[in-house]
């Protein structure tokens, strides 16, 4: 009881407080364990180097835990990041791992990792509304940035994958106008014109197609 009450004293007051912790301050910085640290000397251990991904991606270190993310991918073929992390964690990290990777411009892999926690979401849900954010990543990579670096054709390509999906109705009318906006400056009328009347179909109240209908003379057909 002595003791506890001596320290009560001391840890209260701010001056011994301020004494105490410079005083003790190089024993705490050499006891002190580094997760990080513990991790990186594990080189061998599969499971403690996918942790080490998972850490660093975690506490700003995209560009390390890209890097030893790549090179256990191509140097071991035993290398599995879902059977070293679970389920959960493991679907956490690859989303994280597919954002550092769309901030990088590398938005073909990007894609293909979100794509990918798509499936798995779909077979069982853990990520419910957050799935909301990966399709609109999907749908920021492949119908705006993509379209910047690919060619056309490859562009489409991506975004028809996408419609077999099947996100919704408003997400299906929105790929196809925008394929159909890709055969517009392509000039093919003609499939331009199928791809807008599919995405009209789905939708429609489909935003942005004023100038689409007039650029490929688009006309609606009366009912009744």
């Amino acid at each position: 009881m002595r003791n506890l009450l001596a320290a009560y004293k001391t840890l209260s007051n701010p001056q011994k407080r301020s004494a105490y912790d410079r005083a003790f301050a190089i024993h705490f910085s050499k006891t002190k364990f580094n997760y990080r640290e513990y991790l990186q000397s594990r080189p061998n251990d599969l499971i403690s180097q996918s942790k080490l991904i998972f850490y660093n991606l975690l506490n700003s270190e995209a560009t390390e835990a890209l890097q030893l993310y790549d090179s256990l991918s191509q140097s071991r073929s035993d290398f599995s990041l879902e059977r070293c992390l679970g389920r959960e964690d493991y679907m956490d990290c690859v989303f994280l791992i597919a954002e550092a990777l769309e901030k990088n411009g590398e938005f073909i892999r990007a894609c293909e990792l979100y794509k990918h926690l798509c499936l798995l979401e779909m077979e069982q849900p853990y990520f419910h509304h957050f799935l909301d954010e990966i399709i609109e990543r999907l749908r920021s990579i492949t119908c705006f940035k993509m379209v910047t670096i690919l060619p056309p054709q490859t562009s489409i390509g991506f975004i028809k994958e996408l419609i077999r999906y099947n996100f919704s109705r408003k997400d299906n009318a929105f790929f196809c106008k925008k394929i159909a906006e890709i055969y517009c400056s392509l000039g093919q009328r003609d499939l331009a014109l199928s791809y807008l009347d599919e995405g009209l179909k789905l939708d429609q109240k489909l935003p942005g197609v004023k100038k689409l209908k007039e650029k490929i003379g688009y006309t609606e057909i009366p009912v009744g």
